[in-house]
């Protein structure tokens, strides 16, 4: 595969299969990944892995934790402003469509919202951390850590989906996974094989045409 087809073939899936996910195989992904830039070769992704019985363990265990944490940082901007914003409400208008939820069915839509706690079915996740002592520039090489990561996932035929969802119940995974405190979470990733007949997965969010963020100079 080439790498523009894996950055055109990859999405972020909310159904998920079963299908186990070899540990081998996430070692193998996560190794290559760390090839990712790091600014002064700092890398300061800190990651823990979470599969097979170990996530029968985990889903046992976040019904026995607090639903809701206040976030350790903003996922947004308090006043997020256009185009951005629009941006976001679209994508999440996209995704209610497809699965057939009104605006106005509340109750559904946080259902759907819920689902992200069960990693939408996946057999795997990992959790991705961060050095407190860090500041914006490492926190840019986790995004291309985690880019990487998904496109290499894309290339061996899995699928991924990055979830800041878990930015609000940083404090379970911290005490499951044994994360020390001096370590932040800035996101989980849901890890296994699409579903093909879930109507969700058909989702291609939109991008804004190249002249209205690019200028050559």
């Amino acid at each position: 595969m080439h790498v523009v087809d894996a950055v055109h073939a990859r999405s972020s899936i909310r159904a998920f299969l079963d299908t186990p996910v070899d540990d081998q195989v996430l070692r193998e992904l996560l190794a290559d990944a760390a090839r990712a830039p790091s600014g002064g070769n700092v890398q300061p992704w800190r990651v823990y892995v979470v599969n097979g019985e170990a996530m029968t363990r985990l889903r046992d265990f976040l019904p026995t934790q607090p639903p809701i944490e206040p976030t350790e940082y903003d996922i947004y901007p308090k006043a997020l402003t256009e185009p951005y914003r629009t941006n976001r409400f679209t994508v999440g208008e996209q995704m209610y469509a497809l699965l057939g939820i009104p605006r106005e069915d509340k109750a559904a839509r946080l259902t759907q919202f819920a689902r992200n706690g069960d990693f939408f079915g996946a057999p795997a996740a990992l959790f991705c951390f961060v050095d407190r002592q860090m500041g914006p520039p490492q926190w840019s090489d986790l995004g291309m850590f985690l880019q990487t990561f998904m496109l290499l996932a894309t290339e061996r035929g899995l699928s991924t989906c990055a979830q800041e969802y878990w930015s609000v119940r940083h404090g379970a995974i911290r005490s499951f996974v044994g994360a020390p405190d001096d370590e932040m979470l800035f996101c989980g990733m849901a890890i296994g094989r699409a579903d093909p007949d879930a109507p969700v997965n058909a989702l291609r969010s939109e991008r804004m045409p190249l002249d209205a963020w690019a200028r050559f100079v």
